[in-house]
């Protein structure tokens, strides 16, 4: 049934598409919201009598029973009139921009992609035509530069309400500089559309509070922005056709101006990986929501117990000095910052905006944005997979996709992350009481992908985010990407290490894993075999790798012991003392086990091989040493790295551009750093 009324739309809107008319509205898209009853008026409503009348502006109309064939909540369906598409004034000032006759959001959504276009998309091949530099780092993209326009940094299009009050948040705690502040700069490369990849921010726990916050403001209100005028279109058409005879509205939904939705409401969905993070996120959305559209935060205590350190928010400031005395340990601060909170790293929350309240914990379905983490939302994929009577296909028309601290789920499992992208934007398997005459044409096309905005932010850059960036993000306005010249960590490492970085040669980025492992087993290990060294270290970032050097020195009856992010505690502190009495010659470690826990090795002398470069390495210069900890023992020791040429972004970091560019080109196969 649901196959036959997609192939009747398409047959319908085939017949009228030669005679609808262009609409020019101001508004946008998704399933039933509301804006208020005081910002302006709703008379544009009245202009729409007959088939083809374009329509103008993003305010709400009169209240109907039903929206996508779903009843609505009561402060769901009121009318409400334009978020004003005058200036906005703050303190009887124009504020530049606030204009929203230019609609960036209205030109994304509103695109027809040609065949030419699809095919071009479907290549997967970019090209970064321009650079913008901007201190320490250079913004790369695709297509025309937006970044050059002195214009490009007004917000075309944010929500006159939105603006002003984010406006008045940042006089009240920073200043009056907003003009140059980097939550301006962000929200215009977000506002633009395109795909983003910042690979270079510096994260909360490494005491870029300031950064991160900024970074999370902008993307915070582009998400807000583009809910609020997503339901603008829908109930202002909705008002329209309330007007209408039942004879007239069939004919009048062929024009294109009524396509105004997706397959279901959620139109963002935000990744990130712990609790702790999630509810940062969240108390700030909250903060940036205009207070007429929060007069109630429905299910906040809850959200408190679950996301938060169990106390109320007015009891929140008060604790929290005891609370982080309490479990001050000997472990490095950024460790505490990141894991002191509630760092369960499996939620996912439904977030609802209505006309005066916000709802947490919505149904999925009625929610406008998700937030999970990457493992939450793998278990609901897994149980769609598992049984006939679940689905995902709240899924199916994200619009906006933020994947934050991406470094940090590199090492939880970043392949949850890169089958969540592949689920997004597919048919659903089921209706969910769409008004299926109202879904835009290129989510009937299955295009849906290439009108998916994607952000992905970062501390660093691996392959693994690279390659998602890459292939799974399609958008049509382009790509947005930092490019950073990095002078690497090793000046700072505390003592002068002798540091041997071997090239092992690999044919393909598949091959390298196969190429490791036979130039650790051939060449490193009887090295190793024979050495009279007091301890040796193997450090091995993938737990797939560490299996198999496991099973090898197994079959080589070498003395060895495990570290890794499964091994048992008992087991654990049984493995620190053999390898610091001497009772066993090698020990395997893990990167994950480190990150987790940062486990404090201690050897009389021992000698470090890493088997792999570490993604959250080298902030002092060796694999794993993030606190210093087994730097301060490495006295008279070396280090030794095996990489290949596919290692290069890891390298970046360490050695610095230009010596890691050497290293991979270099006739030389061994370099050696004291």
């Amino acid at each position: 049934m649901y196959d036959s009324l997609l192939e009747s739309l398409r047959t319908k809107q085939e017949e009228y598409n030669s005679e609808s008319e262009e609409s020019g509205d101001d508004g946008e898209q998704a399933h039933g919201v509301s804006d208020d009853d005081d910002e302006g008026s709703d008379s544009e409503s009245s202009r729409l009598s007959e088939p083809g009348a374009s329509q103008h502006g993003s305010g709400l109309g009169n209240p109907v029973a039903r929206i996508g064939g779903t009843e609505t909540d009561d402060d769901d369906s009121e009318a409400s009139g334009s978020d004003g598409e005058q200036e906005l004034r703050v303190n009887g000032q124009p504020t530049r921009g606030a204009c929203a006759s230019t609609s960036s959001f209205h030109s994304h959504l509103d695109h027809k992609l040609s065949k030419e276009e699809v095919d071009e998309l479907e290549k997967k091949k970019w090209t970064y035509k321009w650079v913008v530099a901007m201190s320490n780092y250079k913004w790369r993209g695709t297509g025309k530069c937006f970044l050059k326009e002195p214009e490009s940094f007004l917000f075309h299009g944010l929500k006159p309400t939105l603006h002003k009050h984010w406006l008045s948040i940042y006089e009240k705690s920073v200043g009056a500089d907003f003009d140059s502040s980097k939550q301006r700069l962000f929200f215009s490369i977000c506002n633009s559309y395109r795909d983003i990849l910042h690979h270079n921010k510096k994260p909360f726990y490494l005491k870029g509070l300031e950064e991160d916050s900024s970074t999370m403001d902008a993307y915070v209100m582009h998400s807000l922005n583009h809910i609020f005028r997503t339901r603008d279109l829908v109930k202002k058409n909705e008002a329209k056709l309330a007007k209408l005879q039942d004879n007239v509205k069939v004919d009048i939904l062929s024009n294109e101006a009524f396509l105004d939705r997706g397959f279901t409401r959620p139109k963002v969905l935000i990744l990130l990986p712990l609790a702790s993070v999630a509810f940062r996120l969240v108390k700030r959305l909250i903060d940036l929501t205009p207070p007429k559209y929060k007069s109630n935060v429905e299910e906040h205590e809850r959200f408190y117990r679950e996301f938060g350190a169990g106390v109320s928010e007015e009891k929140e400031d008060e604790d929290a000095a005891e609370i982080s005395e309490s479990k001050r340990s000997s472990k490095p601060s950024d460790f505490e910052t990141l894991f002191g909170g509630n760092n369960n790293d499996h939620f996912m929350i439904g977030i609802k905006f209505t006309r005066r309240s916000i709802r947490l914990y919505g149904d999925f379905y009625s929610s406008d944005m998700i937030v999970a983490s990457p493992l939450g939302l793998i278990t609901k994929i897994g149980e769609a997979e598992l049984y006939k009577d679940k689905n995902v296909d709240y899924l199916s028309s994200i619009e906006v996709l933020i994947v934050d601290h991406a470094d940090v789920i590199l090492m939880q499992n970043w392949s949850h992350v890169n089958t969540i992208v592949e689920q997004l934007n597919r048919i659903p398997s089921q209706q969910h009481g769409t008004d299926i005459m109202r879904i835009r044409q290129w989510y009937l096309d299955g295009q849906a992908p290439f009108y998916r905005q994607s952000i992905i932010l970062s501390s660093h850059i691996n392959p693994d985010i690279n390659g998602l960036f890459n292939h799974h993000c399609l958008n049509h306005e382009g790509k947005v990407k930092l490019a950073s010249e990095y002078k690497g960590v090793l000046p700072k490492v505390v003592l002068q290490i002798r540091q041997i970085y071997e090239r092992f040669d690999a044919n393909t980025a598949e091959d390298a894993d196969d190429a490791r492992f036979d130039y650790f087993t051939k060449k490193v290990f009887p090295k190793i075999k024979d050495s009279t060294q007091g301890g040796i270290m193997l450090f091995i970032s993938s737990y797939f790798e560490f299996i198999r050097v496991r099973n090898f020195l197994k079959s080589q009856e070498a003395s060895f012991c495990l570290l890794g992010e499964y091994t048992e505690q008992s087991d654990i502190s049984r493995a620190r003392g053999w390898f610091f009495d001497g009772k066993k010659k090698i020990m395997l470690y893990t990167e994950r086990a480190h990150f987790y826990h940062r486990y404090k090795v201690l050897s009389p002398e021992y000698y470090m091989c890493c088997l792999t470069l570490s993604i959250h390495a080298y902030k002092n210069g060796l694999a794993f040493v993030l606190d210093n900890v087994v730097v301060n023992l490495l006295q008279g020791s070396a280090c030794t790295v095996l990489f290949s040429r596919y290692d290069q972004l890891r390298l970046d970091r360490i050695v610095g551009t230009a010596a890691s560019k050497r290293m991979v080109t270099s006739d030389k196969g061994v370099f050696v750093f004291c």
